[in-house]
């Protein structure tokens, strides 16, 4: 207490203002109002409203999609089979070399009742028939492929019957089924002609006339 009571009263009062000064708690500085206004417009600024996350959401997808698409076509149409012409106006016959084959010139060359192998519809290996008489083609064809697993069936004159040599099958020379595995018969086609007497092959979409029922095959 004499230390203090020494001190000047001058003295004294600047050392407590200076003791409550460094004492009390320091607020932060506040930001002036207008400063505060523009850092909430311009964080504002930056956050897109719900229309906005939309259209760019939906911008993202299409792109995406589109890019998906191109790449995934190409793919899938590798596996979608050939068309061999317009099966409407129909396609021609042709032999194991490519040429077209005409109706006479088949006929002159083929016995009555003979099957024999052509290109048809697709591509397929298809029996063209010429009737008994030997006057003219029957007005169907058939489509040679195996209806059990795909092989090539061969015409066996000897026993008037077409027998796959894979798994048995074994058809009439209509193409019926005679003996499975096969679950159902040969496929169809339509015989016609055009003005240059090329052998035309058209679908068969019309009921089947050996079963009464629609036809099973799609081409």
């Amino acid at each position: 207490m004499a230390f203090v009571s020494s001190i000047p009263v001058a003295d004294r009062r600047a050392f407590a203002g200076a003791a409550l000064t460094s004492a009390a708690p320091r607020r932060a500085p506040r930001a002036h109002p207008r400063l505060r206004m523009a850092a909430g417009a311009s964080a504002d600024e930056f956050v897109p409203d719900m229309a906005k996350r939309n259209t760019m959401n939906l911008l993202l997808a299409g792109s995406t999609g589109a890019v998906a698409l191109s790449v995934l076509y190409p793919f899938s149409y590798f596996f979608v089979p050939k068309s061999s012409g317009n099966a409407g106006a129909g396609t021609v016959a042709k032999d194991a070399l490519g040429n077209n084959i005409k109706k006479k010139e088949y006929l002159d060359s083929h016995l009555a009742g003979s099957r024999e192998l052509v290109q048809g519809l697709r591509g397929d290996a298809t029996y063209l028939i010429v009737t008994d008489d030997k006057s003219d083609l029957e007005y169907f064809a058939l489509n040679a492929v195996c209806t059990h697993l795909g092989c090539v069936v061969p015409w066996n004159k000897a026993e008037n019957k077409f027998k796959c040599p894979c798994h048995g099958s074994q058809y009439s020379p209509t193409g019926a089924v005679v003996r499975g595995p096969a679950p159902l018969p040969l496929a169809l086609e339509h015989v016609e002609f055009d003005e240059a007497d090329n052998v035309l092959l058209k679908s068969w979409k019309e009921e089947d006339f050996r079963t009464g029922e629609a036809p099973w095959w799609n081409f």
